[in-house]
């Protein structure tokens, strides 16, 4: 199960544990600890049982891959799904796979089948339901709390999953060492039972569209083009994708590093994995006031510092207490480090495709992981367990390093919300909800010392309007009457022209009136809407026969 940590330091902003208050959205946060509880006794179960069966470090360190792969895999087409349905519906049928998954997985355990590329693709099914579940539960932390909520709600999902890792791990090796791994996967089963039963019984209000549902071409086409559109959106990316492939070293050979460089047993590694979850909290809890006492690009820098060392820590000491307080370290660093990626994403997301761009966050941030899980279980495993994990170190301090080009920006606010305002044009024709494709034409009079302020805005326009939906956009300037300009874009649809106008924020208007202001006629720019028809080519049948003269 994934987290999203932190929230930008507003001082008008709500109490950390204010959206507790909401029954929906307490309900869901506290089924969901549980639920997380018996992931986490999962991973820990997986792990030491393919630890166990397998005697190849690259396999156990698979296990890592298997469950951040379907992310990657999958999260540009879920989040397309939860922005055009129900994400209710959508988090219901993720939980009905994790049981589904969970329970073909204690079911195999029990009648003795441990073949570990089974084990490995029952952890893949159940994350599979999970890479359903997430983005559409994110999703919705906007529909069910206030938005001046959503920072402290998004914070309050990581300060209960990494609550719930400083005892889960530990749970989990007590139970695998007491009653054996049959009992850990039969708990885990149950566990997910539980928010399956709540989101069942939970129901929210969500803001509907007057629209009908996109094309999932083109939703994935449009969360695509914003996610490529916002900086801060990108930047979070690309520093996350690098942190998670660096830093996953240490989660996914901990397990060797338990077995042959401590020689402990399940105990150990659940013990071991408590100490990081235990770090994290702290560095959940203390992420107020970090954010009030540096920027976030310096918090990102110190978080990579101390994943760095924990890694290195971890490769060159034999001793428990010395890799517990290397993992707290750690674990810290962890959370930090994503605290400011998450929220960031959050916040420079608008409702209507904040499923689309968590998902892309997180399939290439899972990607990552999962690249980092194969890249240094390979050299664990033909070269050295310390090798892998001083590589790691090194690779972390480079992620720093990478501010330089792609620096977090600070974000005190969430992206506004679309005014939902528009009344459609009077057309001649009649047209089909995806009749099109509509090319839109603004026409603009400005004098000759006004062009440069008009220019300046039309780029901002460019921008708002592209990520809105509009595509192909130009502006051209009338060569024989040269204060004439012209405005072209296009929509594939009627449809898509009605939501692309329904997307703008009053922001996006203000900046509209901004540029009318520069028309110099009294009356506002001339907007023409046409559709293409292409006009078909000669058949060869209908070409006139050649005549043939003879000499």
């Amino acid at each position: 199960m994934r987290s999203v940590a932190g929230a930008d330091a507003d001082p008008n902003s709500p109490a950390t544990f204010a959206p507790l208050k909401n029954p929906t959205f307490r309900s869901i946060w506290l089924a969901t600890q549980v639920s997380s509880l018996g992931w986490l006794m999962q991973t820990v179960a997986i792990g030491w049982l393919m630890a166990t069966i397998s005697t190849s470090d690259l396999m156990v360190a698979l296990v890592q891959a298997s469950s951040n792969l379907p992310a990657f895999i999958l999260s540009v087409f879920v989040g397309a799904i939860a922005d055009n349905f129900s994400r209710r519906r959508v988090m219901f049928a993720g939980r009905c796979l994790m049981v589904v998954a969970s329970t073909m997985l204690t079911a195999s355990v029990a009648l003795g089948f441990l073949d570990p590329w089974m084990i490995l693709g029952f952890s893949f099914l159940v994350a599979s339901g999970a890479a359903l579940h997430d983005p559409a539960w994110q999703a919705s932390v906007g529909d069910i709390v206030g938005r001046r909520e959503i920072p402290a709600a998004v914070t309050l999902l990581s300060v209960g999953f990494n609550t719930v890792r400083t005892v889960g791990p530990a749970l989990g090796g007590i139970v695998i060492a007491s009653f054996g791994f049959l009992a850990a996967f039969t708990v885990t089963t149950l566990t997910y039972l539980v928010p399956l039963g709540t989101i069942w019984r939970c129901k929210w209000k969500v803001r509907s569209s007057p629209l009908p549902r996109e094309s999932m071409r083109t939703a994935i086409y449009d969360g695509l083009r914003f996610t490529a559109m916002s900086f801060e959106i990108k930047a979070a990316i690309v520093r996350g994708t690098l942190f998670g492939l660096a830093s996953i070293a240490t989660l996914a050979l901990l397990p060797l590093v338990v077995r042959d460089q401590l020689g402990g047993g399940p105990l150990a590694y659940g013990a071991l994995m408590a100490g990081f979850g235990t770090g994290a909290v702290f560095g959940g809890t203390l992420n107020d006031i970090f954010r009030r006492t540096t920027s976030q690009e310096r918090l990102m820098t110190l978080s990579c510092v101390a994943c760095a060392a924990c890694s290195l820590c971890l490769a060159l000491t034999s001793s428990l207490a010395v890799a517990a307080i290397a993992l707290a370290l750690g674990g810290a660093g962890w959370v930090t480090a994503w605290s400011g990626l998450g929220v960031n994403v959050q916040l420079a997301s608008p409702r209507w495709v904040v499923g689309r761009t968590i998902s892309i966050y997180y399939a290439l941030v899972d990607g990552g992981i999962a690249a980092g899980s194969w890249v240094w279980g390979t050299v664990a495993q033909n070269h050295s367990l310390a090798s892998a994990l001083e590589g790691s170190a090194g690779a972390l301090l480079l992620v720093a390093a990478a501010g330089v080009l792609f620096p977090l920006r600070e974000r005190r606010g969430s992206e506004p919300d679309p005014s939902e305002k528009f009344d459609a044009p009077a057309i001649a024709l009649e047209l089909k909800p995806r009749s099109g494709p509509i090319v839109i034409k603004v026409e603009y009079l400005i004098l000759e010392e006004n062009v440069e302020a008009f220019l300046h805005l039309m780029r901002e326009r460019r921008h708002v309007q592209s990520r809105a939906g509009a595509r192909n956009w130009t502006l051209q300037r009338n060569l024989q009457q040269p204060s004439k300009w012209t405005e072209t874009f296009r929509t594939p649809t009627w449809t898509d022209y009605l939501r692309l106008n329904h997307r703008l924020t009053e922001a996006d208007k203000e900046l509209n009136e901004r540029v009318v202001e520069l028309h110099a006629k009294a009356n506002p720019p001339e907007i023409t809407l046409l559709i293409e028809r292409p006009a078909s080519p000669i058949r060869k049948s209908d070409q006139p026969l050649p005549i043939h003269r003879q000499c």
